[in-house]
């Protein structure tokens, strides 16, 4: 597949995954809902490993990657199906979003990296701000539950940690295993989540909507969306990647009040646009600065 086919299918599958994620928790419990969402992707992933005779190496290090994985899949996905029982799927696309900036918090505690710069540090004000005014409209306007914005926040916050951690890594493993590992440590890790705090079924309120919206995130979503990614990894520059995070949530925003009649609010709007900025400024802003201040220097 070209790359620039990938490019537009990875945001186009982070655009659809949070309504997918509140369409199959609408008649599935939520835990029940993912576990089933990581069975059909583990399976799959084993048959194309299968099939494509990929080597996935058992050592330590290997492990300790499936692992770290695997945890910022359990704690990221199972807070995020909880949090669709309440909170839009645009909501949850645009804290989403704030990935980077809290990555780049946690990797200067974990990896040692350098602190923000400046233009950093007013972009991570404006997100803040920005987060300010969602939550604030969800809850006030709405009048929706605070937990359900809380389960989001803790969603961003495993899985940013998770990527800070699967960095202090060094190995060279190929995406096939890395997704094959990671989802044979999380599934039975799900299956325990799902015993403990649920154990039901209940196969005949199933809705078909439900259904088909598990199957496309176990399929699409989780498969081959990963492979996806990791191709756009591979051959294009971080900073055109980093671009996904402005353009998704516009897109899954739309798609939410589009399709799922979710409610639009101008405090929400307002935030979603300064959120937005703030990552634009984030991952753009200083190199922009040095552009200008080259320019003033030729002049």
């Amino acid at each position: 597949m070209p790359v620039q086919a990938s490019y537009l299918f990875v945001i186009f599958v982070w655009s659809t995954t949070p309504l997918s994620i509140v369409w199959s928790s609408e008649s599935m419990p939520p835990l029940l809902s993912v576990l089933l969402r990581m069975m059909i992707a583990l399976l799959l992933a084993g048959l194309v490993i299968a099939i494509s005779n990929t080597r996935v190496p058992w050592n330590r290090r290997a492990c300790k990657l499936y692992l770290y994985s695997a945890l910022g899949i359990l704690g990221g996905m199972s807070l995020s199906y909880l949090a669709a029982q309440t909170v839009p799927s645009g909501v949850i696309s645009l804290i989403f979003g704030l990935a980077p900036i809290l990555s780049g918090l946690l990797a200067q505690k974990l990896l040692g990296e350098a602190k923000f710069t400046p233009v950093k540090l007013i972009a991570l004000l404006l997100a803040l701000f920005g987060l300010y005014l969602i939550c604030s409209s969800q809850i006030q306007q709405l009048n929706l539950a605070p937990i359900g914005l809380g389960y989001v926040l803790l969603a961003v916050c495993c899985f940013s940690l998770s990527g800070v951690l699967i960095k202090r890594i060094k190995v060279a493993i190929h995406p096939m295993a890395t997704t094959f590992g990671a989802l044979l440590f999380v599934t039975p890790m799900f299956a325990v989540l799902w015993m403990i705090f649920d154990g039901t079924v209940a196969i005949d309120t199933w809705q078909a909507k439900s259904i088909w919206a598990t199957l496309y995130l176990g399929v699409i979503g989780s498969l081959l969306g990963f492979l996806a990614y990791f191709h756009v990894l591979q051959k294009l520059s971080a900073s055109t990647v980093a671009l996904t995070t402005l353009i998704t949530p516009g897109f899954a925003i739309t798609f939410g009040a589009w399709l799922n009649n979710e409610q639009l609010t101008a405090s929400l709007l307002t935030g979603a646009a300064i959120i937005i900025a703030s990552l634009a400024l984030f991952q753009f802003g200083e190199r922009v600065s040095l552009l200008l201040k080259k320019s003033k220097v030729e002049c």
